[in-house]
């Protein structure tokens, strides 16, 4: 059986954050704006006929007593901090998407409170405790719970698809933490074309989306169709990636915590640019000075960028240090290991990559930016080229298990999901040492001894002689020989490797069905 997701979503948050913040009851109309537009609102607010998108003047004039505040991203996640608390409390290993929603696998809750249902109620309970609303959704993948908990529904194993099938196509983007950038247009270009449901989304065939719409619409098509998502999980990567800081002084104030932030999000992404990955779920731990260990899980849609990281290790520390200043702490909580409330100041912090991805979703867009526009479109162009030439026309390389250079590199689809040929994690004796040659190539040589005669290779994976020239068809490396190392076997099939040196350049040399061939160029 597979391990279900529960998703707890907290209404309104960024209007719930605001009225705590301002010491206004839950039942106070609020309205939250970005860019002089509404983006969240209360129930009091919308009775009064306010709504997302409007302009701030225009809510003002339909609810004159409605309680305007700017967006505060900090604010809503300082406040999130005790729901977090709360859920953790009854189910450990919870993860926030953004503050105001939190997944986590219902399995084991399930089993020890006897149902989901009951898991559920029980979780409701707790955040009902803290001082808000939400509503609970459970489905096989954590797309699909999501969506099941903004409509208040549990869906039956093995229903995602069915369950999603009659959502509208524009709930593509309705939750920012799924979506991607450019989502909302995609929604919006797809109810145009006469798209109106999930379920006509997910109909389409996938190379037809990639051609026509790009990556972003590819992933979107996936929830859609209810397929394999990420889960929320406890795995851990190997501790290389780990960014430390040791506090000294504590850190008791937010200013020194959003310094902190940014200081170790800098070592983080360090350790993650030389592993060649980008980071989705993070783990941020911190340790008091009463010895007290806590720690809190962010997952992301996209890979978090260094900017991303510190706001979120910045959110983290203010939602602690105030839920520490408020005195907040339960019974029981300094017995409690990653629960409850800080004690005393931050004396040390540990960034931890829980899921990684690998590079090629972090390659720098085809002008040089760094920004959304651009990525945007460099996507464009790439999914035109396909438009007119074919899907297979644009493809990108997913470092795969193997050998050999040639056998670790798997072209897949632009748009596609890479799927390595082989897994990378298996032993693969004989794999070539790094580094790895520069430029890959395939063209026939002849490796000849001192008296012109062609270098074999014996049955038993030795030269025939010293290799002392090199010659054939790649006129570029010809000539004679200054060092030389191998021959070494590579696989079952007689397949052995040799490195040369020629004129300065080192060469790697590729010896099957009694043919020699020059395989790379180490640059």
């Amino acid at each position: 059986m597979s391990t279900r997701v529960l998703a707890i979503w907290c209404m309104d948050w960024p209007a719930v954050a605001a009225a705590a913040s301002a010491g206004l009851t839950p039942t106070a109309a609020v309205a939250v704006t970005s860019a002089n537009r509404v983006i969240a609102c209360s129930a009091a607010a919308r009775m009064a006929g306010v709504r997302r998108g409007l302009r701030r003047r225009d809510a003002q004039a339909r609810c004159p007593q409605v309680h305007v505040v700017p967006a505060d991203a900090a604010r809503d996640a300082r406040f999130f901090e005790s729901v977090t608390v709360a859920v953790d409390d009854v189910v450990p290993r919870a993860e926030i998407l953004r503050p105001g929603l939190v997944v986590l696998p219902v399995r084991g809750a399930a089993r020890y409170f006897g149902s989901e249902a009951a898991a559920a109620e029980r979780l409701v309970d707790a955040v009902a405790a803290a001082g808000a609303e939400c509503q609970v959704g459970i489905a096989d993948e954590l797309p699909t719970a999501v969506f099941a908990a903004r409509a208040g529904e549990v869906v039956a194993p093995g229903e995602d698809a069915l369950f999603l099938s009659g959502l509208s196509i524009r709930q593509l983007h309705v939750e920012p933490s799924l979506s991607g950038i450019g989502r909302e247009a995609l929604a919006d270009l797809l109810w145009r074309m006469g798209i109106r449901t999930l379920g006509d989304f997910a109909a389409l065939p996938r190379r037809d989306v990639a051609s026509r719409f790009g990556p972003d619409a590819v992933a979107a098509h996936r929830v859609a169709r209810g397929e394999p998502a990420r889960r929320p999980d406890g795995r851990e990567l190997p501790p290389d990636l780990d960014a430390v800081l040791r506090c000294d002084p504590p850190i008791d104030r937010v200013d020194a915590a959003a310094f902190a932030g940014r200081t170790l999000a800098g070592a983080l992404h360090r350790n993650l640019e030389t592993a060649g990955v980008g980071c989705t779920r993070l783990a941020i731990h911190a340790v008091t000075a009463g010895g007290g260990e806590h720690s809190r899980v962010w997952r992301c849609a996209e890979p978090l960028t260094e900017d991303a990281t510190a706001d979120r290790v910045r959110w983290q520390l203010d939602g602690w240090l105030t839920s520490r200043r408020a005195g907040a702490q339960q019974p029981g909580d300094q017995h409690r290991r990653g629960t409850g409330r800080p004690t005393g100041p931050v004396t040390m912090l540990r960034l931890q990559p829980v899921e990684v991805v690998s590079a090629e979703a972090l390659q720098l867009p085809l002008w040089g930016g760094l920004g959304a526009d651009d990525r945007m479109r460099a996507n464009r162009a790439l999914v035109r080229v396909q438009g007119l030439l074919g899907p297979e026309a644009v493809q990108v390389p997913v470092l795969s298990g193997g050998r050999v250079p040639t056998e670790r590199i798997t072209l897949t689809p632009f748009g596609d999901e890479p799927v390595p040929r082989a897994p990378l994690d298996r032993p693969w004796p004989g794999r070539l040492p790094q580094p790895a040659p520069a430029v890959l190539l395939d063209e026939p040589v002849e490796l000849l001894d001192t008296r012109g005669t062609p270098v074999e290779v014996t049955d038993r994976g030795l030269f025939t002689a010293a290799p002392a020239r090199l010659d054939g068809a790649a006129v570029r490396y010809r000539g004679e020989l200054s060092w030389w190392a191998g021959p070494w076997p590579v696989d079952e099939e007689r397949t052995v490797c040799a490195q040369v040196l020629l004129a300065g350049t080192a060469l790697l040399l590729c010896y099957r069905r009694h043919r020699w061939y020059l395989q790379g160029v180490y640059e």
